[in-house]
């Protein structure tokens, strides 16, 4: 049995983990999903930073009181990159995410790949299109329309300040795994191979950017295989 802990993207919640972690249930692991992490969310008002995002998924470590996997997609690397030399991680894991270096943000990262679905607001969010069928074609263009824009009807408004805040990038102190989804048209898959090649280890999936929705199964199955 290995001890989960599924950190979200940005504009999600822990939802969109739900089939991979009944796979790895079903296979007998015990699974923590980091249900909403405090960057992203209805209010502009309350939302906060990476920082604060490291501190909800340090707390969900915490919790299961075992060495856990820790896996992040998307912006979630940028928030396990923070617990690089947590004592309770045995194994981070890199889906599809961005993976700085120390004073790196979000920001900096996609600078030269813009995001061209999401732009500013004067109320300190990062927001979505209200376009769905672009949506789709950026984060799921493998994925039946129906599915889709179910999904995506659910993203929320993410904090300027979480991609903006730099990373600690502490001293990792356990081994790495980073999964390329190489059909990814929001982290292009040149980019993942660029920071897979810090990786102790590399899997790949013929996926877009959402593997969770477009192929559970596969993905449950790579993740089951990590220690």
């Amino acid at each position: 049995m290995t001890n989960y802990v599924l950190v979200h993207g940005g504009m999600v919640g822990g939802w969109y983990w739900s089939e991979v972690a009944q796979r790895l249930e079903k296979a007998g692991h015990r699974v923590e999903v980091v249900e909403q992490m405090p960057s992203a969310g209805p209010d502009p008002a309350v939302l906060g930073d990476l920082a604060a995002d490291a501190e909800v998924v340090k707390q969900a470590v915490e919790r299961l009181g075992e060495p856990v996997v820790l896996v992040g997609h998307s912006y979630g690397g940028m928030v396990i990159t923070e617990l690089a030399d947590h004592p309770s991680v045995a194994h981070s894991v890199y889906l599809a995410a961005w993976w700085p270096q120390r004073g790196q943000s979000a920001m900096d990262m996609i600078a030269a790949a813009p995001l061209t679905w999401v732009s500013p607001h004067d109320d300190g969010t990062l927001r979505a299109t209200d376009d769905l069928e672009q949506l789709r074609q950026a984060l799921c263009a493998d994925v039946d329309k129906q599915h889709a824009y179910a999904n995506l009807r659910r993203l929320v408004p993410q904090s300027i300040a979480s991609a903006t805040t730099p990373s600690t990038a502490p001293e990792r102190a356990h081994p790495t795994t980073y999964i390329i989804c190489e059909q990814d048209q929001t982290n292009p898959p040149a980019r993942q191979e660029q920071m897979a090649a810090s990786a102790n280890h590399v899997r790949r999936l013929p996926s877009s950017h959402q593997p969770m929705a477009s192929m559970p199964d596969e993905l449950a199955d790579v993740l089951g295989r990590i220690r």
